[in-house]
């Protein structure tokens, strides 16, 4: 009988153990700043009025060969084509689901000018899949950012 019990209290205790150390989803963990898969940008991700969203902060080649600073030159209205790349914002509005994943979000490519819609997961807290849709996610594009800075 005194084994019966012991077992219980052990299985009982590693039970609240697992589930202590397994955190709840925290829907900040996404914040700050991630390196592209190319290595050619960075982009610091924030939050505002209860939504996340992303910017431009770093890129590897920031100027023209003119010294001049990049601009978003594909970008289909033609009145943000002298837009600096640098700050731009090029994710809105993105959910947690509570899930590690942030969803209904769109995201901007400067390299073509067109925008996508969007949903981030965090696999690890420095790695975050990024994937670009049109429509459903099923057709679309994922890249693997790396952390660089936490918030």
């Amino acid at each position: 009988m005194n084994k019966r019990f012991l077992g219980f209290f052990l299985l009982v205790g590693l039970l609240m153990a697992a589930f202590s150390s397994h955190a709840a989803p925290n829907p900040d963990a996404v914040l700050g700043v991630w390196k592209n898969g190319e290595g050619t940008g960075m982009v610091q991700i924030y939050k505002k009025a209860g939504k996340y969203y992303g910017r431009i902060v770093w890129l590897k080649v920031a100027n023209n060969p003119d010294g001049t600073p990049r601009t978003d030159v594909n970008n289909p209205d033609e009145s943000k084509r002298k837009t600096p790349l640098k700050g731009l914002e090029n994710m809105r509005s993105f959910t947690h689901d509570g899930e590690n994943k942030w969803e209904n979000g769109n995201i901007y490519d400067p390299k073509n000018g067109s925008d996508y819609s969007c949903e981030m997961t965090l696999t690890d807290s420095n790695t975050l899949e990024v994937r670009g849709f049109i429509g459903v996610s099923l057709f679309g594009r994922t890249d693997v950012w790396k952390r660089q800075v936490k918030k």
